[in-house]
């Protein structure tokens, strides 16, 4: 079972819920706040962190981005732009863990990245 956790700055619930029911059992979804969650995700408890905030990388990422490093966090979406599916799958595959977009794209990118984690981690 895939563990993910949804941080970021907004719509976290929407975010959350939409995940579970893309997911179903394939995954646990919780809630925290952007320190927890980035903790979390650092000591292994959770798998993959999802945030939305109005940039896709300030409020959905900061706290990841000081936890986890550069390395290990993407921006998937931006006002404006969407990153090509291609290079959301090839970010997962990179070992990516965490993942920021602005909350207008939610129903865009999530379906993707979803799929590309559930790909990646066989279920």
């Amino acid at each position: 079972m895939i563990r993910i956790v949804v941080g970021g700055q907004i719509n976290k619930q929407e975010i959350a819920d939409f995940t579970k029911k893309f997911l179903g059992d394939k995954a646990s979804v919780d809630i925290k706040g952007d320190l927890d969650a980035a903790m979390a995700l650092k000591n292994g408890q959770y798998d993959y962190y999802i945030g939305a905030c109005n940039t896709g990388g300030g409020g959905a990422l900061a706290l990841a981005l000081a936890l986890l490093g550069a390395e290990n966090c993407a921006t998937i979406s931006m006002p404006g732009k969407i990153l090509p599916d291609e290079e959301i799958v090839a970010a997962v595959n990179k070992g990516k863990k965490a993942f920021g977009f602005t909350a207008q794209h939610a129903e865009n990118v999530l379906p993707v990245l979803l799929k590309a984690i559930t790909e990646k981690e066989g279920e």
